[in-house]
């Protein structure tokens, strides 16, 4: 769970695609048991989000949006005029916003996202917002291999893949790499990639964005159950689990996950799970980096760090990337 939007469900009364089914199947086979972050963005999910954004523990959004302030500015005399900007995962579009304001000459802005519904609307608000700029929306997963719009393919305009909110930190290194490889491919050689991460600090601040006194992250998580048994009809009890969201130092992450209260067992398709009491499904993953971190991946997918803006506790940075 970080700033920015993962994923949310297919529109309903779509058939969920076979291989995200497996995907399902093959988590739950797993030890410990995992199911991906996409399974925590249904429409309830998606406004829990919302919300959680706006709580005192969860700096994240706040935080980025304060950099967004204060250095649009520089960032767009970075990136150069006549760009196209393409955000996957793009949701609401909120700082993306004060990047658009910032841009000179903007050839079109090309937001992603998976949920039709969502996305449309929040085209008309851009379009009625930015009357000047094309918007031309693509409904695809982020995650899977998806074309782009004739006007992003512009000769005369730079593509900018623009990915804040460290959604990055939902997956593992080599899930990592291998997604900025596809976006530095989507940016191509004269491109660039402006990337969101959450820094590393003291657990204690961690733990607490992902565990809010309102209980609102909890109830996020254990969303994911309903979102399951509705797609999958697996028959999940959310009365039988407990939130929990561990700081894991070894691997750098906050680890979501729904701990059993009790002894179950459940059905997906044909196919028969149990969990043992105390056992945990894991839901997500938030890995936090320190800049080191995020040069080394970015190395390893071909891409280097230009110009980085942080807030003055360096809590949050938008970095700069282009082809190494």
């Amino acid at each position: 769970m970080n700033s920015g939007r993962y994923a949310t469900e297919q529109d309903r009364g779509h058939r969920l695609p076979d291989a995200r089914v497996e995907r399902a199947l093959a988590g739950l086979r797993e030890t410990p048991k995992r199911i991906e972050p996409v399974w925590l963005y249904d429409s309830h999910g998606s406004a829990l989000f919302e919300r959680i954004c706006t709580t005192p523990e969860y700096y994240l959004m706040r935080t980025e949006f304060d950099i967004m302030r204060a250095d649009a500015t520089g960032m767009a005399a970075a990136l150069g005029p006549r760009v196209v900007l393409i955000e996957p995962g793009s949701g609401a579009s909120l700082k993306t916003r004060l990047l658009l304001e910032a841009l000179q000459a903007p050839h079109a802005y090309v937001p992603v996202d998976i949920s039709r519904e969502y996305l449309m609307a929040t085209t008309r608000r851009l379009r009625n917002d930015f009357p000047s700029l094309p918007v031309q929306p693509v409904c695809a997963d982020f995650t899977e291999v998806f074309g782009l719009p004739r006007i992003a393919l512009h000769d005369e305009a730079r593509r900018v893949v623009y990915f804040p909110g460290s959604t990055l930190g939902n997956f593992t290194r080599l899930a990592a790499i291998d997604l900025l490889r596809r976006m530095r491919a989507m940016a191509g050689p004269s491109g660039a990639v402006l990337l969101g991460i959450d820094r590393v600090k003291a657990a204690a601040i961690l733990e607490r964005a992902y565990d809010d006194d309102a209980g609102l992250t909890a109830a996020f998580n254990l969303n994911a159950l309903r979102h399951l048994n509705r797609a999958l009809g697996a028959g999940l009890d959310p009365e039988a689990f407990s939130h929990r969201a561990p700081w894991v130092p070894a691997h750098s992450r906050i680890e979501m996950h729904l701990v059993a209260n009790r002894d179950l067992s459940f059905m997906v398709g044909d196919e028969r799970f149990e969990m043992a009491r105390g056992e945990y499904l894991l839901t997500e993953y938030s890995h936090k980096y320190t800049l080191r971190d995020v040069a080394d991946l970015a190395h390893s997918a071909g891409l280097a760090v230009r110009r980085t803006w942080s807030d003055p506790q360096e809590w949050f940075s938008v970095l700069l990337l282009e082809t190494g």
